[in-house]
C-alpha cells in the first residue's frame, strides 16, 4: 500500500483541561491514563504547549474505554468554548460582526490544532460551518468530531447571544444508542451517517454585531497571531491535505479544479508538490482511504453508499481501490474493526 500517511498534527494542550475534570468526576485517574499515553504531565503547566495529535486522540479513545461513556466527547466539548481555543478565540470574540469572527475562527483554527480544519460556506437563507480532522490515521474521529461541534455551538452562542440555535446539527457517524445526551445539549435536529461535522443555521445572523467587539484589541491580536503564522508556515502538501477533503466529498478533486483553489494551473501544484516528494494523485489516494475508513468504522453507510460519496461510478471500483490501499475489501476491513 503506497498511501502517504501525515503525521504532523498538533493541539493545544489547554483544549483538555476539561477531560481531567471529568476523568476525576468519574473515578479515572488522568495522570494513570496520561502515563498510559506517554505523556508528561508537566506539559499541562502551560495550556499554549503542543501534543501530537496522534497522541490526543488516543488519549480520548483510552478515556472512552476507561469511563465506558459513550458521549465522552461530547462532554468534553460541551465544557469549552472561545476560551478553548487560543488566540483563533479571542480574535472571534472581539470581532466586529458574526461573519468575521466565523471566518477569524476559519482562518486562524490551526494555530489551535493542526491536522484539523474548519469553513463557512453560505447559500442563501443557510450558513453551514464545518469542522474536520484531515490527518490520516487519528483514532477516536467520531469522539474528537462531537467535542468540536459543542466547542462550536458554545463559540456560536457566546458571539451571537442565547437567541442564537442551529437549525441542524450533522455527525459523520452512526446514531448513537444513547441520543438523550445530544438532545438536550444541542436543541435542535440532528442528522446522522452524514459526510461532514457541521453546524447550519439562519445566515442573517452572519451580519449582526458581535457585543465584545473591541477593534483596538483586535488589532493588537492580529499582530501577535500573524506573528505564530509566520514562525509556524505550513509546507504546502499541508496545505493541499488542508482543501483536500471537502474538495473531494464535493467532487472537486482533480487537480485543475483543486489549483485553481489556489489560484494556480494545475501544472503550477504538481512542480509546487514535486520537491516534497509527493504527488497529487498520491494525495487523492491518502484522503479517499481515510474518508472510506471514517465511514467504515463510524457510520452505518453501507459500500455502495460510501462509493458514490467517494465519487466512484461503481461499488466495484471502489471496492478494488480499497483493497490496494489496505489489501482486503472494505467490508471484511468493516468486519475487523467493529
Amino acid at each position: 500500500m503506497n498511501v502517504h500517511v501525515a503525521g504532523n498534527g498538533s493541539v493545544r494542550v489547554g483544549t483538555l483541561q476539561p477531560l481531567a475534570d471529568i476523568l476525576l468526576g468519574m473515578g479515572v485517574d488522568p495522570a494513570k491514563l496520561l502515563a498510559e499515553c506517554g505523556v508528561d504531565p508537566k506539559v499541562f503547566e502551560n495550556p499554549e504547549n503542543r501534543m501530537p495529535l496522534t497522541v490526543h486522540n488516543h488519549l480520548v479513545a483510552l478515556a472512552v474505554v476507561r469511563t465506558r461513556c459513550p458521549h465522552l466527547g461530547l462532554l468534553v466539548g460541551q465544557r469549552d468554548g472561545l476560551q478553548s481555543i487560543g488566540l483563533a478565540g479571542l480574535l472571534a470574540r472581539y470581532s466586529e460582526d458574526v461573519e468575521s469572527a466565523v471566518r477569524s475562527f476559519v482562518r486562524y483554527l490551526h494555530t489551535h490544532v493542526r491536522g484539523a480544519r474548519s469553513s463557512l460556506d453560505v447559500d442563501g437563507d443557510v450558513a453551514t460551518l464545518t469542522w474536520e480532522i484531515y490527518q490520516p490515521g487519528v483514532e477516536a474521529v467520531d469522539q474528537v468530531g462531537d467535542g468540536a461541534l459543542a466547542v462550536i455551538f458554545n463559540m456560536m452562542l457566546e458571539i451571537c447571544g442565547p437567541g442564537w440555535r442551529p437549525i441542524e446539527v450533522r455527525f459523520a457517524h452512526r446514531e448513537p444508542a444513547q441520543l438523550q445526551p445530544f438532545q438536550l445539549f444541542f436543541r435542535a435536529t440532528l442528522c446522522f451517517d452524514v459526510e461532514d461535522y457541521s453546524l447550519r443555521f439562519a445566515s442573517s445572523w452572519l451580519p449582526r454585531p458581535v457585543k465584545q467587539a473591541d477593534p483596538m484589541l483586535r488589532r493588537v491580536l492580529q499582530k501577535e497571531i500573524d506573528a505564530i503564522e509566520a514562525r509556524h508556515e505550513a509546507d504546502f502538501p499541508e496545505q493541499v491535505r488542508s482543501v483536500l477533503r471537502s474538495a473531494l466529498l464535493t467532487g472537486h478533486a482533480r487537480s485543475d479544479k483543486l489549483a485553481a483553489l489556489f489560484s494556480m494551473h494545475s501544472s503550477t501544484l504538481a512542480r509546487r508538490l514535486k520537491p516534497y516528494g509527493v504527488g497529487f494523485r498520491e494525495l487523492v489516494d491518502e484522503c479517499q482511504y481515510e474518508v472510506a475508513r471514517e465511514m467504515l468504522g463510524y457510520s452505518a453507510l453501507d459500500v455502495s453508499q460510501i462509493a458514490e460519496m467517494l465519487d466512484y461510478a461503481e461499488a466495484s471500483a471502489f471496492t478494488r481501490a480499497f483493497k490496494r490501499w489496505s489489501g482486503t475489501t472494505p467490508a471484511r476491513w468493516r468486519a475487523q474493526h467493529e
